[in-house]
């Protein structure tokens, strides 16, 4: 009994070794979420705020928007103030265009509030495959829809500080 304890210690300790996240996969996961061109010279931060990776063209990349999402994300200076402002609950006003890459799609979220985390709370939950999302003043918002599901671009987060437009990337079959 005491050799079957001692040896599940040791498989349970080389499973945790093995399944701790490398730096290079946290790169490479956070490159995925833009096109080459953008990503290989991207900064990019762990999720603690840590530089896993220094780059020199201003863009930031990202292994996930939210710890253990694993949804990675890559955004321009306006999209990472939006995303600060996010964080700190602080007004955000958009004074020109921000874009943010997740080709490798994102977690489910509420359409409504950034801060919902009741899917039984009557917003409408959207989980999107691909996408870009793209800040602008707010008054560049009319007259696009808030439909997640119209088959094209649509506003998220529409009642706050922090809408943006949402373009879908990937064809549904």
């Amino acid at each position: 009994m005491k050799a079957l304890t001692i040896l599940a210690a040791m498989l349970l300790v080389s499973m945790n070794s093995f399944g701790a996240e490398s730096t290079a996969d946290k790169i490479t996961r956070a490159q995925s979420a833009a096109h080459p061109a953008i990503s290989k010279d991207a900064t990019v931060f762990d999720m603690d705020g840590t530089v896993l990776k220094k780059g020199t063209n201003g863009w930031i990349c990202l292994p996930g928007v939210l710890s253990g999402d694993g949804k990675p994300m890559c955004n321009d200076d306006v999209w990472m103030k939006m995303m600060k402002a996010v964080k700190t609950k602080s007004d955000f006003k958009a004074d020109r265009i921000g874009i943010s890459y997740m080709m490798q799609g994102d977690a489910m979220v509420s359409n409504s509030s950034p801060y919902a985390t009741d899917k039984n709370n009557g917003d409408v939950w959207v989980q999107e495959g691909p996408h870009l999302m793209i800040i602008v003043p707010q008054e560049m918002l009319k007259g696009l829809t808030d439909d997640p599901f119209n088959g094209g671009p649509y506003v998220m987060w529409k009642d706050t500080p922090y809408a943006h437009i949402m373009v879908p990337v990937k064809a549904e079959k």
